[in-house]
Order: structure tokens, then sequence, then C-alpha cells
């Protein structure tokens, strides 16, 4: 019997502890299963927003009120609590963590994915620029103008900020793509102008005189300068410049650059009917430039790959709107007689307008091609505007200004245009301009306005020869036998425009290199050392302070070499350390 009794106790605390075990199991299922229940219910969303920011609340239990905490980007990533929420005035506000901090945001500003946290539909151009075909050929389809609505179709990306870095838009007539950064949100924030208190002041009192157009249509809304960690530009340049003809002895340059100051080269690409080497561009866009090349692209190479080499900051310039080849295999770009229909030969050239789009495009990838193919740090463009000296014959051309433009906002937009491209490929970008376009009274006729092109291009280099200037310029006599007096007067009025754009290019100036011509005064000075290192004098004294590049077109280096004296000072360390004379 005790033997029984003892099975029958030992089997009821089996069947207990059995009990107790499955109780312990599914408390445990339930305890999993709830505490899963609420991971679960912690998700990934996104902020979205129409705007560039998105508020976020505090919740105050105790007096069951939301108050405005803090505005967070758009994009952010943030932990949401979905099944806690608040609701005020039909508004669920949603519990969410972000930096390990708890707020509460609207319902409508969480979105699943990244990609759908641009919300709004339209967008409106603050700075007229181009709408792109696509991001990466750049073709331009359209021009936004200022104030003008556009239907957003999707966009490329945010910034920090949650500013769009580029919107797929519609216009009126095209589907294309606009950078961000030109773009507002409101239709009365893009028709404002920059602080126009301060810069409306300015440029309203600049007169067209000459047609060039009104500076008070121009865009001066500040414009980020650049530096590329792999591609330093010098604090001051001191240039060197090299026509494609001399590349083939392009190691006695650099031999005799290494014995002065002399940091950078300038070397021509395309000079109006001058092509150094025949570019892949050149054979689809212009093919008679192609078929015209100095040198072939294994030397041209060669040669710039001599001068990186041996240290040298290399500058790639290319002429715009100048090019008889172009034209010649497309007349329908170019300025031409309304009387004929053929393109206008003006000072021995034929000239492409500078409102053709198709001529913008052919010149920036032309650009970028060559930095990618040469490794450039800079590309240099001149005859950036339209020709001089034609206002007796505009009547009778055609320069097909096809988006109702202003000679100085094409070329501003142009500046606009081929430096966003050109940074695309980590490289600077700089504008010739005439000496004229310091003047502070007028917009010249051929459209290049100072502030304007300062205010968007990495550097602005002026092209003051003392020979161009007639005689009694700034109240000198015979201007170009007086190169210092001639320089400092100049560059006193370039700096003065300099403070009238928000974001200012550095100057970095042309200066003449060669004697003065036999045409402007038989008795002319020679240009020798003394009188070179006069003029950059000139510059520095008065606060361009950028560097200079020797304008002697062709590139004689036996006269570099007379010159050597003036190539030998680092003017900007002189001038900074207080040693100049």
């Amino acid at each position: 019997m005790k033997t029984v009794k003892k099975r029958k106790l030992k089997i009821g605390r089996i069947i207990i502890a059995l009990a107790i075990l499955v109780a312990i199991v599914v408390l445990l299922i339930f305890l999993f299963n709830g505490t899963k229940k609420l991971i679960s219910k912690e998700v990934t969303k996104y902020l979205a927003n129409d705007n560039y920011n998105v508020t976020l609340y505090s919740y105050n239990s105790e007096t069951d009120e939301l108050s405005e905490n803090k505005t967070v980007a758009r994009g952010s990533e943030v932990k949401a609590k979905m099944e806690e929420k608040v609701t005020k005035d039909n508004n669920n506000y949603i519990k969410i963590t972000l930096d390990k901090e708890n707020y509460y945001v609207l319902e409508t500003n969480l979105v699943d994915k990244k990609e759908e946290v641009v919300k709004e539909e339209y967008v409106y151009v603050r700075t007229p620029a181009s709408v792109l075909e696509n991001l990466e050929d750049p073709k331009i389809v359209d021009q936004g103008a200022k104030g003008e609505k556009m239907e957003v179709l999707s966009y490329d990306g945010i910034d920090g900020n949650g500013k769009v870095n580029t919107y797929k838009v519609k216009t009126d007539d095209n589907e294309g793509y606009i950078y961000g950064k030109y773009i507002e949100l409101t239709e009365e924030e893009a028709k404002k102008n920059y602080e126009a208190e301060k810069y409306d002041e300015i440029h309203s009192k600049i007169k067209n005189s000459y047609g060039g157009g009104d500076a008070i249509d121009l865009d001066f809304y500040p414009v980020e300068k650049v530096s590329f960690e792999n591609n330093k530009m010098p604090e001051a340049t001191y240039a060197l410049y090299l026509n494609g003809g001399v590349i083939g002895s392009v190691d006695a340059y650099i031999e005799y650059a290494k014995t002065t100051k002399i940091n950078a080269f300038v070397v021509d690409i395309v000079d109006d009917t001058a092509i150094s080497y025949p570019s892949d561009v050149m054979k689809e866009i212009s093919p008679t430039s192609y078929e015209k090349a100095i040198n072939s692209v294994e030397d041209y190479k060669n040669a710039i790959q001599k001068i990186k080499d041996a240290g040298f900051y290399v500058i790639g310039r290319i002429t715009v709107f100048k090019d008889s080849y172009y034209v010649t295999d497309h007349p329908e770009n170019a300025i031409s007689s309304k009387a004929t229909g053929e393109p206008f030969k003006h000072n021995s050239a034929y000239w492409p307008s500078a409102y053709s789009r198709d001529v913008w495009y052919y010149k920036v990838t032309l650009a970028k091609e060559a930095v990618e193919w040469f490794g450039f740090n800079e590309i240099n463009y001149d005859y950036v505007r339209f020709p001089d000296r034609m206002m007796s014959v505009e009547d009778s051309v055609n320069l097909h200004n096809n988006y109702d433009e202003s000679k100085v906002q094409a070329i501003q937009r142009f500046v606009q245009y081929a430096t966003d491209e050109i940074h695309k490929v980590n490289a600077y970008v700089s504008i010739d301009v005439f000496g004229e376009s310091t003047n502070g009274s007028y917009t010249t006729a051929y459209g290049q306005y100072w502030p304007a092109i300062s205010n968007v291009a990495d550097v602005i280099s002026g092209m003051p020869y003392p020979d161009h200037f007639s005689n009694g310029y700034y109240g000198i006599n015979e201007p170009w036998n007086h190169p210092y007096e001639l320089m400092y007067n100049w560059a006193t009025e370039a700096m003065k425009r300099q403070k009238e754009c928000p974001t200012p290019a550095v100057v970095r100036t042309w200066i003449q290199a060669y004697d003065v011509m036999t045409y402007v005064d038989s008795n002319g000075i020679d240009y020798n050392a003394e009188n070179v290192a006069k003029e950059i004098e000139g510059l520095y004294d008065a606060g361009a302070m950028g560097g200079y590049i020797t304008w002697n077109s062709g590139s004689n280096l036996s006269k570099y070499k007379l010159q050597k004296g003036a190539f030998d000072r680092d003017y900007y360390k002189e001038y900074n350390n207080g040693d100049n004379n």
C-alpha cells in the first residue's frame, strides 16, 4: 500500500510540475508575442513635406496639448509608433523617435520611402536657368523665366537642408530638368530680387545706352564658389599664354617657367580657326573644326601632361562666340544677314549667336571633354560676348533671339550654364571680358556687364591692354606709354564693380606682354620686364591680386625671356607681407 501511495504522490508531483512548466511556457509565449507585437509597431518612416522643413511637436499628456518643438529637414529618417497618436482638429499626430528623442508629427508628414519625401506639385523659377533634356548630356530644351510656374514630375536627390538637387519639370512646351538651387516654392519668393534694397539701388542706375540691356533685369542671388579637394587653384595665378602652334616646343617653355615665379599656363583648345587637336565632340558637332586641327590628340596630350607633371596649374582656353568653322557647319546658328539669310561676316570672322543654345551646348561639351581627356584644372572662355562695333549694322542682322533676352541676360545665363556643367568634372571656369566692362555707368553693347559675370564665374579676367585705350582715357595722356597708371585706374574701377555683387569671382587679369602696336603709336614703349612689372604693380596696388596672364598672341618665348624680371616676383607674397614699394 505504501508503495502505491508513493507512486501516486510522485505522479501527482510530476503532473503539477508539468502543469507549472506548461503555464510558464504559455506565459513566455504570451510575453514574447506581446513584445514582438509591441516592437512591430515601431516602423521606419521618412519626414515629407511640400516645404523644405517639417515641424515636430511635444505632447503634454496632463493638459492634452501639443506645442511646436523644432523644425527639421524633410528626408530625415525616423522611427514611428503608428498606434501612438494624438488627434487634434481632425488631424492625427504620430509619435516618432529622432536622435533618441520623442516627438509627434502630422501623419501626413510621414512616408514609407525616401523617394516620396518631396510633395510639392509646382515650383517657381527664382533665377532664370536652363531646362536640360537630361542630367548626363545637358542639351537645353527650354529657358526658365523668373517667376515662371513649373509642374513637378519627379526629382533627383535632396540635400541635408531638405532642398531638391534637381527637379524634373513640365513647362508649357517641354519636359526637362532644372537645378533646385534656382527654384522657390512660392511665386512671391521667386519674383523677389536678392537684397533688393541694396542691389536694385545699384543696378537700376545703370544706363542701357548702347543696346546691351538693363542691368536691373539680371540675377544677383549668391552663387556658391567651389573649391575642389584634388584641384586647388593657386592663391595668385601667374600664367604664360601658349597658343596651339607651340605645343611641339612645350619643353622650352616649361624649363623657362621653372626659373621664374610662373605657376600656370593657359593653353589654347580653340581660338576661332586655330584648332589645337581633333576632338570627338568636334567630329560630331563641327567636323570642319575636327579636320583643321593643328596637332594630334597624342601630341597635345603629351604636352599638357608634361606641364602638369612639372607642377603647373593648367588652363584650357576656348573662344566661344567667334567661330568661323562652327558657322560653316551650322549656319542656322550664326548671326545672319536679314537681307540674304546668309551668315554675317564681322571683323574677318563668322559669329555664332550668343543666343543659340546649340552653341552653348557645343562649347560646354567640348570643355568637359577636354577636362576629362587632358586633366585641365580650369577652362578659360574668351569671346563670351556679341560682336563689338556693330551698332551701325545691327538693324540689318538677325541675332536669332529665341527667348526674348537682352544681350547681358544671354551672356550671364551662358556663364551660369557653363559653370554648372564644368563644375561637374571638377574644373573651374574663368571668363574673359573687355576692359570697358568695368565702367560703372552703362551695360556694354556686346553684353558684358562685370558684376553679372563676376557673381557667377569662378574667375573673371579683364583684358585692359594699355594700347587698347584711347588717348586721354582716365585722364592719362598716351595711356599705352603709362602701364602702371593705366592698370591702377582700371583695377580701381574693377574692384568697385566687385562690391556690386554678393559673390564676386577671383580677379585674374590679362596683361599686355607685347610692344605697343605701331598703328597706335609708332614710337610707343617697349613692353620689357620693367614695364610689364609696372602693369602688375598697378593691379596689385589697386587690390586686384588674383594674378595675371600674359597676352602675347604669338607666345613668343624670346619676348617672355626678355620680360623675366617681371616674372621673377611673387607679387601676392610681396603685397601680403607689406614688402611692395
